[in-house]
């Protein structure tokens, strides 16, 4: 809620009372959608997200605080074919519309969903900037293609192949991290994206794979990548 809406004159004598009511029904929709039990998020009109619920935020293993600041576009893909063009064109001429979107994404567990977002523009006032909501319907979850065992598909990058070995050794995703020059998102993502490759769960089942496809050392210890 933009507390710069229309309302008494600063120096009126009522100002500080419609602020006031102003905050008290902003939080009660902050308390409102933390309790709603599908995903939601808010995000500005370059969909930079400044607010999101539990359940959106369950998606990933993360905390509601830990999406802030981070673009939609990075947890979701919109399915083959769709087009984005037609949301940034409400938001520009300050359209309001619902425009639902096919997106796929990976949960903190490496397992591919689909479902469909609804994004609507949104704003506190006529003249406000503009805003989206995302409103995330879960369809189901994608089948996990056959693991192939070409060369293309067990072959990782140096720093896939020592996350892994880090991996093994039983550091901190946050050791991890600092080691290969990473944030602890970007360890994160490689470890999703090498369990979806893989199609594996978990830790454990990951670095059993890389010892299994060779990726790893096998006589090494400390583990070390292969080669």
């Amino acid at each position: 809620m933009d507390l710069r809406a229309s309302g008494p004159p600063s120096d009126s004598p009522a100002a500080e009372a419609w602020r006031q009511q102003a905050i008290t029904w902003r939080n009660r929709a902050l308390l409102l959608l933390d309790h709603l039990p599908f995903p939601v998020a808010l995000c500005d009109a370059e969909g930079v997200i400044f607010l999101a619920n539990p359940a959106m935020a369950t998606e990933w293993g993360m905390l509601s605080g830990q999406m802030a600041g981070r673009n939609a576009l990075d947890f979701f893909r919109p399915r083959a074919g769709t087009r984005l063009d037609p949301i940034s064109e409400a938001v520009r001429l300050r359209r309001r519309a619902r425009y639902p979107v096919e997106v796929t994404w990976v949960t903190s567990g490496g397992v591919e969903r689909y479902g469909e977002m609804d994004i609507d523009p949104v704003s506190d006032t006529p003249d406000a900037p503009t805003a989206l909501m995302l409103s995330l319907r879960v369809g189901g979850e994608l089948a996990q293609p056959p693991v192939e065992e070409a060369s293309g598909h067990t072959r990782v990058s140096g720093v896939e192949a020592r996350i892994l070995a880090s991996t093994a050794a039983g550091d901190t995703t946050a050791r991890i991290a600092k080691s290969v020059g990473l944030t602890v998102d970007g360890v994160n993502y490689h470890l999703t994206r090498l369990s979806q490759r893989w199609g594996v769960r978990g830790k454990a089942a990951l670095v059993a794979r890389a010892y299994a496809l060779g990726v790893l050392d096998s006589t090494a210890w400390p583990p070390a990548p292969a080669g």
